[in-house]
């Protein structure tokens, strides 16, 4: 089959139950015998985004109600490059207080997150530091929120983390952006949360 062909999603499929567990079957698929995590997740990002797109009963391309974003921010510190400060006009940020943008579909995105205790603010920052997946019916009542593209309505962040006996890591987070209000709901989560926990097992980190 087509890699592009994961992201298919066939008419007996009507529940979002159903909906996110082909998706997790689908990149299951996708992800055997590849360990490198920004392959792993740019192949994730793109099954979730268009998957989604080709779901029209509850998200698909209406703009009233289509997921207009799907990608991660992860640590900066499993990047494979030098560890360099990261630099903006307001501030100076240590690399190991933020989250880069990863793998992603959908407009350009923030490039950087701060999650310093001091100064974290918004929906990734927040699911990173608390290990929780948010889900957020109205981003606008989101204290701190960052709106990195003004037509987002609502959003569904999962953290990413990894437990290795009596260690936990939290690697970065999966974001979904979405037009309409009220875009996710408990299925959501338990789905994205089965995803995320899918990623997480499949990388070398």
């Amino acid at each position: 089959m087509p890699h592009a062909d994961s992201a298919l999603v066939p008419e007996s499929i009507q529940s979002k139950t159903d909906f996110w567990q082909h998706v997790h079957s689908q990149l299951a698929a996708l992800l055997e015998g590849q360990y490198c995590w920004i392959s792993n997740l740019s192949n994730a990002s793109s099954l979730i985004f268009n998957s989604l797109q080709a779901f029209p009963k509850y998200f698909g391309a209406d703009n009233s109600k289509a997921v207009n974003w799907c990608g991660f921010y992860i640590h900066s510190k499993y990047f494979p490059t030098p560890r360099l400060r990261v630099n903006t006009k307001r501030d100076t940020v240590p690399p190991d207080e933020v989250l880069l943008l990863g793998p992603f579909c959908g407009k350009p995105a923030c490039q950087f997150i701060n999650i310093s205790k001091e100064r974290a603010r918004g929906v990734c920052a927040d699911a990173y530091i608390q290990q929780k997946t948010l889900v957020v019916p109205d981003v606008d009542q989101y204290p701190g929120h960052i709106a990195c593209d003004g037509e987002t309505k609502s959003e569904i962040v999962c953290p990413l983390v990894l437990t290795q006996g009596d260690t936990v890591h939290t690697l970065g987070v999966l974001d979904l952006d979405c037009l309409a209000f009220n875009g996710f709901d408990d299925e959501d989560r338990i789905g994205l949360e089965g995803i995320s926990a899918l990623i997480v097992g499949a990388c070398n980190w």
